[in-house]
């Protein structure tokens, strides 16, 4: 997940608020704190924040779901997030 990434996704130039943005945002976030948490085991407030942010995509993921299918489709594939 780079800026090209990112740039494959947004819906036009200047774009940093759509959901699928936010998505990309959010899996960097969680991606380095599951490498963080690799490494501090006992960091339980982060482990907290990890959780709140996979929330946070999940129900940005569902939104965009009933929304925009082929847009969901596009992100899942982009980020490998599952299937």
């Amino acid at each position: 997940m780079t800026t090209e990434t990112t740039a494959a996704l947004r819906l036009h130039e200047k774009d940093t608020g759509s959901s699928d943005i936010q998505i990309v945002s959010l899996t960097q976030r969680i991606n380095q704190l599951t490498e963080h948490l690799n490494t501090h085991v006992k960091d339980h407030s982060s482990r907290r924040g990890l959780l709140a942010l996979v929330a946070q995509r999940r129900s940005l993921l569902d939104y965009l779901k009933r929304k925009a299918r082929d847009r969901y489709q596009n992100i899942l594939q982009q980020l490998q997030l599952r299937k």
